[in-house]
């Protein structure tokens, strides 16, 4: 089996690695710099906790990403490739994303409060669709052979990009002087606009990169690519507005189950779901109602909506149940726990400097470390059997939070236990994103793989969203116990996958170790 560096250094894993840093660079600056921040200005922990549902783009990209997959953008499109065009187009929008946020200073009034939401929001539409895109990029871009070492290099940027986004934006901040008690809005101004910068990265990688070898066929007219377009924006546009006039019945509806449930975070977490499965009905039933008029194409539209989800249910169907339930539950232990993490470190008395540099020192190497031991383990021993490891080791490292909590400050129990939760993290991930990439049919590689990411961040991050609440109610330690709780449903569940042989790919994965051996 070729060695690490070996694949290191060639150029298509290269790239991957940069692609990977700069997919992971908007979710910290969206969950735990943006909490620092707010948190500096004085803004309720529960209300803070809020923000994190901006990355619910990221469970919702499997909507649009049909048109990432299939709509051409004009000029662009044939000079680069439909891959490296809309890559061009959305990481321009994740600057200037990032720089709204960076000119927005919320201790100025709810006004500025409402424009950081806003910002918040379309870095996570736009990162979102950099993830559709990468993810596409990096499967159609694979072998059988070598996607597990591609992913693996892929989590290795990916948790670099955190890395950069949450200790390198704190170190800057916490340099220039800002701290609880002693608010310092330029601090994070010009952090916040160094990480913009940093983006850089992605545009030099693709304008690097080679166009895929699966190309996709633009075979339709512009009033058919138009019409899928139309009937995207006009369900959106429906999703946004029932979900905001439900809003006095939720509040109805949470009254009587107040007095029925005592658990307010449970009711929160019912009455948001239920919101949300209306207003996405509402967004079906408009799109049904614009495909049966004569502006769209049914033929496309079948092409790009429903043949993606038939391929999927028909390959998958034995196990689609099994499937789902892996999927939807694998991040939730990590993702729920992540959101309150950094607002746990400045609660227990760490400074933003201390911080920084633990996660810069002893995290990024276990970072590397887990990525890379991820993808040679993968290729050893196959997929579901690195997951379960994975899973059980995210759901014990949330225990290490749980007894901090209870201690004292320490500086090194904060390095032991940020570079447990790296490690494990990479390992977990690395795995995972394998996992997911061989369930793809590269017929419908961005649509699918959108599908995937979508479910396994949705649930995670709807609970994520009440974490500061359940930090208020449970304290920090009862907190981080539950994250471990809830880790271990899909431990048992890939238990299960393993003893039944449930996925074909974990046979081959196998057969191929064993031909390299």
């Amino acid at each position: 089996m070729p060695s690490v560096l070996y694949y290191l250094f060639k150029p298509k894993f290269l790239h991957m690695t940069l692609l990977g840093f700069v997919a992971g660079i908007p979710l910290y600056l969206i969950f735990s710099s943006l909490s620092l921040w707010l948190d500096q200005v004085g803004v309720a922990k529960s209300e803070i906790t809020y923000f994190s549902w901006a990355a619910l783009a990221y469970s919702f990209k499997f909507l649009w990403s049909p048109l990432v997959d299939k709509l051409p953008i004009p000029v662009l499109s044939r000079i680069m490739g439909q891959r490296r065009a809309w890559l061009l187009v959305v990481q321009i929008l994740i600057m200037s994303a990032i720089v709204w946020m960076a000119m927005t200073n919320p201790a100025a009034g709810d006004g500025a409060l409402l424009r950081m939401a806003m910002a918040t929001v379309l870095l996570g539409f736009s990162s979102a669709t950099q993830d559709i895109l990468i993810d596409a990029w990096r499967i159609e871009a694979s072998t059988e052979k070598d996607i597990a070492m591609l992913s693996s290099v892929y989590i290795v940027g990916y948790r670099l990009g955190m890395i950069t986004s949450g200790a390198g934006a704190l170190f800057i901040a916490g340099y220039l002087g800002t701290a609880v008690g002693n608010y310092q809005y330029q601090a994070w101004q010009i952090s916040y606009l160094i990480m913009a910068c940093v983006m850089l990265v992605g545009i030099a990688t693709t304008l690097a990169i080679k166009e895929p070898p699966t190309k996709q066929e633009l075979v339709h007219s512009t009033r058919d690519y138009l019409g899928v377009l139309l009937v995207f924006v006009f369900s959106m546009v429906v999703f946004v507005m029932v979900y905001w006039s439900l809003s006095d019945n939720i509040e109805h509806l949470s009254s009587q189950l107040s007095a029925v449930i005592s658990n307010t975070i449970l009711i929160d977490t019912l009455t948001v779901t239920i919101r949300l499965l209306v207003a996405l009905m509402a967004a079906f039933v408009m799109a049904k109602l614009i495909g049966l008029s004569g502006f769209v194409n049914q033929a496309m539209m079948r092409s790009v909506y429903v043949q993606p989800v038939a391929d999927l249910f028909e390959r998958h169907r034995r196990y689609i149940v099994l499937l789902v339930g892996i999927i939807a539950l694998y991040r939730v232990s990590d993702i729920v726990m992540g959101v309150s993490a950094n607002l746990f470190y400045q609660h227990m008395g760490f400074s933003l400097d201390e911080i920084a540099g633990i996660v810069k020192t002893f995290g990024l190497v276990m970072t590397l470390t887990g990525g890379l031991i991820g993808g040679v383990l993968v290729v050893k021993f196959g997929i579901l059997r690195i997951m379960l490891i994975g899973a059980v080791l995210s759901s014990l490292t949330n225990l290490l939070f749980m007894v901090m909590a209870g201690m004292d400050k320490s500086v090194w129990f904060l390095a032991l236990m940020i570079s447990a939760d790296n490690l494990s993290a990479g390992l977990a991930m690395t795995a995972f994103v394998g996992f997911l990439s061989l369930l793809v049919n590269r017929r419908f590689t961005a649509v699918q793989y959108a599908m995937f990411s979508s479910v396994m961040t949705l649930f995670p991050k709807i609970l994520g969203g009440y974490s500061g609440g359940m930090v208020e109610t449970l304290g920090f330690g009862g907190f981080f116990l539950m994250t471990a709780i809830i880790g271990l449903p899909v431990i048992l569940m890939l238990l299960y996958a393993i003893k039944v042989k449930a996925f074909e790919f974990t046979a081959s994965a196998d057969s191929e170790t064993e031909k390299s051996a």
